[in-house]
């Protein structure tokens, strides 16, 4: 299993996924577990190859926005429209190129906050932290069952 938070934490909302992760981090979720990455497409790529589960936290853009509203995707249901993260990356874009090489993880969960603010400067906004917490306490327990199961 990997949880790959993905964004950029001098932009505001979208260092939701390194937040994430850093919470996970603080709670002893294992560094081997977790990665964070400014979501190039290979780099998500490869850090997803092989894994039975792969999380990836980011933020979001939408219109109209719901700061802090989480979406959760499975690859088995891909969305009819693309989604585009706050930094440019085309989620569905990766996960495409993955499946077309043969580098799709057994299991992939997207989850994505929707962000109010990615402009220059550091911090979350109040509803994005919040949103933040939720995500850290549901894939802990991922993280959780996970193992679990490797060792049951």
């Amino acid at each position: 299993m990997i949880v790959i938070g993905v964004g950029n934490s001098y932009r505001r909302d979208d260092g939701v996924g390194p937040y994430v992760v850093e919470r996970l981090r603080e709670r002893g979720v294992p560094d081997e577990v977790l990665a964070v990455s400014d979501g190039e497409t290979t780099e998500l790529i490869d850090l997803w190859d092989g894994e039975d589960l792969a999380v990836v936290v980011d933020a979001v853009r939408a219109a109209p926005t719901h700061p802090g509203r989480i979406h959760h995707l499975a690859v088995a249901d891909p969305p009819a429209e693309r989604c585009r993260a706050a930094h440019g990356l085309d989620l569905g874009e990766a996960v495409e190129l993955a499946r077309v090489l043969g580098r799709l993880p057994r299991r992939l969960a997207l989850y994505t906050v929707e962000a109010t603010d990615i402009d220059y400067g550091v911090g979350l906004t109040p509803a994005v932290i919040e949103a933040a917490g939720r995500l850290t306490d549901e894939i802990a327990h991922l993280v959780q069952a996970s193992a679990s199961a490797d060792t049951g």
